[in-house]
């Protein structure tokens, strides 16, 4: 053979290699699931959409068993993990794991009433979350390391089912910035100081009510028009040169009045202008699930509202604590601070039954 019929013959078999290896993609598609995530007790298995996480982000559980399932819940080191039936098989439950940010939020003194204040300030925005009274560890976020997760519930049939699963926690990779600000936003005065602890007591107060039942209904969506991606989420700002928390959401930059979109259907817990975070709105999801969407130009929606997926809330704008217009939007699972954008990922096609109508009205606008 020569050497160019041998090249040609390689070329061949190269390109029937991808062929078939494409095939095989379309087959057999990657798998959503980690396989042996957990010990479970008999005729029951779980996995997780990976084996591990890292800092700020967010795992689908999913859990299977032989016989229909009644009552099913989840334990992470304390905090409750809602599960909820996944598309009409009622032997199927999901739930999120949401691995918070950091351990620690603001390194704060006790006897120091104004650095504290100063610190939980700088805190408030880019938590969008409730803060820490001075000197507590709040118990939820997580450290690198490995935690375990416990499921326990019962079938249909009074039947005991249970699983244990181990998730290793890597440190989250973050890039740092710098920003400049004024002097009012990480120097507040005594009147700002009391405002901004009353905006935390107040978001502090929506993040630990858990509604206990699923109120969105099919794929979470970013709520900006033709966008799929944000940015800054975890950036660790230098704000005046004195270090910050880590960026708690995604940023989209956008022009002032681009219409804001619920991400999925819920109940507006709070439509409101705050110190920081400007023109803003918290949108209860059900089950500890809830969306914040900041800086908003003008706010379109009030509080007790019931938004379907889509609907217009707001508008972007630059109100509160921003170098420009764009939309700061974040996400809490269970009190976690987690990447808003891996909602859209985990939950953007998975069919689900459809949430029960007669626990959200409809508004239309």
């Amino acid at each position: 053979m020569s050497l160019r019929d041998w090249g040609e013959n390689q070329s061949w078999r190269m390109r029937f290699a991808i062929v078939i290896l494409a095939a095989g993609a379309v087959l057999f598609p990657a798998r959503a699931f980690a396989d042996g995530a957990g010990t479970c007790t008999a005729g029951t298995t779980v996995r997780l959409s990976a084996p591990e996480a890292s800092q700020g982000s967010l795992l689908l559980i999913a859990l299977k068993s032989t016989k229909s399932l009644a009552e099913v819940q989840g334990d992470w080191g304390g905090r409750s993990v809602p599960m909820w039936r996944a598309g009409s098989d009622d032997a199927r439950r999901k739930g999120l794991l949401g691995i918070d940010l950091e351990k620690h939020i603001a390194s704060v003194r006790r006897d120091d009433h104004v650095d504290s204040a100063v610190a939980e300030a700088q805190a408030f925005h880019e938590l969008h979350a409730p803060l820490l009274d001075l000197g507590w560890q709040v118990d939820l976020e997580k450290e690198p390391g490995e935690y375990g997760l416990k499921i326990t519930g019962e079938t249909a049939s009074g039947e005991k089912v249970s699983c244990s699963v181990k998730v290793a926690v890597r440190q989250g990779r973050f890039a740092t910035e710098r920003l400049q600000v004024g002097t009012e936003f990480v120097e507040p005065n005594p009147e700002q100081v009391k405002r901004a602890n009353e905006e935390r007591q107040k978001l502090r107060d929506i993040f630990d009510r858990v509604t206990p039942e699923r109120l969105w209904d099919g794929p979470f969506r970013v709520p900006l028009d033709g966008v799929t991606t944000g940015s800054n989420f975890g950036k660790r700002r230098i704000l005046n040169g004195n270090a910050g928390s880590p960026h708690g959401g995604a940023d989209f930059p956008a022009v002032t009045g681009t219409p804001v979109h619920a991400a999925q259907r819920g109940n507006v817990a709070l439509a409101e202008e705050l110190f920081f975070s400007g023109n803003t709105v918290v949108l209860d999801h059900g089950l500890g699930i809830y969306t914040f969407y900041g800086h908003l130009s003008e706010i379109d929606v009030k509080a007790g509202d019931a938004l379907e997926a889509g609907a217009v809330l707001g508008k972007v704008g630059a109100t509160g604590r921003v170098t420009g217009p764009h939309l700061h939007w974040g996400l809490t699972v269970e009190r976690a601070r987690v990447n808003p954008l891996l909602l859209v990922k985990l939950l953007g096609n998975s069919p689900e039954v459809p949430a029960r109508k007669r626990s959200l009205k409809r508004r239309t606008r």
